[in-house]
């Protein structure tokens, strides 16, 4: 079974007729012409369309991946097998006191549960955790319950043979990839469901809405929720077709978050030829399709979600690019993300937004629409763009978002009145309401 298993958790992409697609749209691109997926402010049109460069006084900023602001060098200290030593409306939530009295799915505080925390290695033998495993594990015993860990990297049988000897109550998932597959979250989350085990957060199906930026639009069409314009260009596949899009576009990794692929002024594009050579990089140092999407200019907002059928919107974060230099890209990019020695790095931070209540109820709206249009569970984070005129652009939606206690999840849950064992607690209470029903 193992072996099976681990055939199916190491699939990848499969290539075909790459070669004749690429020369496609490069002829197509030198023309002028992309086709495009419409906004949800147009009806679907087929057939190619040109692409158009609007004047603009300065261009706009761009969308952002996954704002996870992840610092390295905290860790956690594991022995060798990864177990420690341890045994649709937005609500107003500016009064504490109104969150707490919703708490949906909140376990028996008198129920000791045995929680296994599973997260992802960058190798089978490395000893120690990511920072945010050993403060999960903390709130955790805080709460009372029995904590183990589990630190995987590709090893099938060691996380069959893990599960099976802890035998826990719930897993709490951190699994982000595996192997050196980072969409491979997807299938661990399946495999948890084929042999019965109860996990927090989304499951394979909805973290594969939220991976797929494409297809996750189309869903956000759907429901008449405001995204930009865009474009996919895949490796194995036909453009989809649509309205018009206009120059610049930003162009990222369709698939991958983090701000993987994405450097601020490499990603800007503002004619043809740009666009394709931005897009060969992505295929060929990635391996993933290429989405190209319009600039939504203004103010960055991201707005984490607690909860299932009565989720809540929590107080909404704005990064703040006020100490970039002069004339840079208002992008967190992976240098911004990643490299702390970084101009862009140190330029950028986030903040508990100062907006009045009725934009702030708007923005809580906009993302409890999305986080339920892409059926995200337990938690996770909607992002969002204001424009000058007032409009709402959701950007992307992140299921099972990142947790360290320092982050922009854990600090607006904060400022709602919940405290990170409180946060924790509660996700561990809305997954096993989810498996009582």
């Amino acid at each position: 079974m193992a072996e099976e298993v681990e055939r199916i958790l190491a699939l990848g992409h499969h290539g075909g007729g790459r070669a004749a697609l690429l020369g496609d749209l490069l002829h197509r691109a030198v023309a002028g012409v992309v086709d495009v997926a419409a906004g949800p402010e147009e009806e679907a049109l087929s057939g190619a369309r040109n692409v158009t460069t609007p004047a603009r006084s300065a261009p706009p900023a761009a969308p952002r991946s996954s704002p996870r602001r992840l610092r390295p060098g905290a860790a956690g200290e594991a022995h060798e097998d990864g177990e420690d030593d341890g045994a649709g409306h937005a609500r107003s939530i500016r009064d504490p006191l109104e969150f707490l009295a919703c708490r949906p799915g909140t376990r028996d505080p008198d129920h000791t549960l045995k929680v296994t925390i599973l997260t992802y290695l960058d190798a089978e033998k490395q000893k120690e955790f990511d920072e945010v495993v050993p403060q999960i594990a903390r709130a955790l015993r805080k709460k009372d319950h029995r904590v183990s860990i589990l630190g995987v990297h590709g090893d099938v049988k060691k996380l069959l043979f893990g599960l099976e000897r802890r035998k826990p109550d719930l897993i709490f998932n951190l699994m982000e990839m595996f192997a050196d597959n980072m969409f491979a979250d997807i299938a661990v989350t399946g495999l948890l469901d084929l042999l019965g085990y109860r996990y927090t957060g989304s499951g394979p199906g909805d973290l594969y809405l939220g991976q797929d930026k494409a297809l996750a639009k189309k869903l956000l069409a759907f429901e008449h929720i405001l995204y930009p314009r865009y474009a996919v260009f895949s490796k194995d596949a036909d453009l989809e077709t649509g309205g018009n899009l206009r120059m610049p576009l930003f162009v990222k990794p369709l698939r991958t978050d983090s701000s993987i692929g994405i450097e601020a002024k490499k990603a800007l594009v503002t004619d043809a030829m740009q666009l394709m050579r931005r897009v060969l990089k992505i295929h060929e140092d990635l391996g993933d399709s290429a989405l190209a999407e319009e600039y939504i200019e203004g103010r960055e907002f991201y707005v984490g979600v607690l909860g299932n059928q009565d989720a809540v919107a929590l107080p909404p974060i704005e990064m703040d690019f006020s100490g970039l230099p002069e004339g840079a890209l208002h992008v967190a990019d992976s240098a911004a993300k990643w490299e702390e020695s970084s101009k862009e790095y140190k330029g950028t931070r986030s903040v508990i937004a100062a907006v009045p209540d009725e934009l702030r109820a708007r923005l809580q709206k906009a993302s409890l629409d999305a986080y339920r249009a892409l059926r995200v569970r337990d938690y996770g984070r909607v992002d969002l763009r204001l424009t000058d005129t007032g409009d709402i652009y959701v950007l992307e939606v992140n299921a099972s978002c990142y947790l360290v206690k320092d982050g922009e999840y854990a600090r607006a849950a904060a400022a709602a009145g919940i405290d990170y064992t409180e946060l924790i607690d509660r996700i561990v209470g809305l997954a096993m309401a989810r498996y009582q029903k």
